[in-house]
């Protein structure tokens, strides 16, 4: 039996949070929040789920776009930034081994549910969450891999990536983000061996590229635009 504390015995007093260690908690909590609920909320509810009043959460975050900024900084930025820029660019290693250890590294960053549901959540909702992660992508790690492809193939590697060949990284990486959502969102069947999912998705994606973009070109010309009809 549970023993009561007398009239007179002090209640042990919670840890006090310095102000750093209280943002970090509100940011967990919010994207929590955001994973299971969406953006739709508004911060009264936000507060209330969070255990604190409407105008402490406002001390710490003006508005709820602040918080939902530091979230996308805490959840999308904070891990690209863990090497994998000198990763992608070590020419001193095989592209493949390359891409293979980012790909393992990256799917470990996204292949969560909280991740994607956010992700998918801020699409839903119009908001800025998912042009900005778009635009990271885009210049911070598919950029990098077409001009890591010219390398290896014996292509001039200077220059911005042409639409097609943007397009061609774009099919490679997003089918990768695909298994992970069809696994932790439509949790349907996908092989269960991520390692060689990656293998294969990454075998074609060079291949293809050889093909379509390098020396492996038939005839070693470019195609001909595609007309579209109708």
């Amino acid at each position: 039996m549970k023993k009561k504390a007398s009239p007179g015995q002090a209640r042990p007093k919670q840890k006090r949070l310095s102000p750093d260690d209280r943002r970090k908690e509100f940011v967990a909590k919010a994207t929590e929040f955001f994973s299971e609920e969406g953006f739709g909320g508004g911060t009264r509810d936000l507060a209330r789920r969070l255990g604190v009043t409407q105008p402490l959460l406002y001390r710490y975050f003006p508005s709820k776009d602040d918080l939902i900024k530091e979230v996308y900084r805490t959840v999308y930025l904070e891990p690209l930034d863990t090497g994998w820029e000198k990763l992608l660019t070590d020419r001193s290693r095989p592209l493949r081994d390359r891409l293979l250890e980012f790909y393992r590294g990256y799917t470990n960053v996204i292949f969560k549910r909280k991740w994607m549901r956010i992700y998918l959540y801020s699409g839903l909702k119009g908001l800025d969450i998912n042009r900005w992660y778009v635009g990271v992508v885009r210049e911070q790690i598919l950029t990098r891999i077409v001009k890591e492809c010219r390398h290896e193939m014996g292509l001039p590697a200077e220059g911005k990536p042409t639409a097609p060949e943007l397009e061609l990284a774009w099919v490679f990486h997003s089918g990768i983000f695909y298994y992970g959502v069809r696994k932790y969102i439509y949790e349907s069947q996908v092989i269960e061996n991520k390692e060689q999912m990656i293998c294969d998705a990454l075998d074609a994606f060079l291949a293809g590229y050889d093909r379509v973009f390098g020396r492996g070109r038939v005839g070693g010309s470019v195609r001909a635009p595609v007309k579209v009809i109708g």
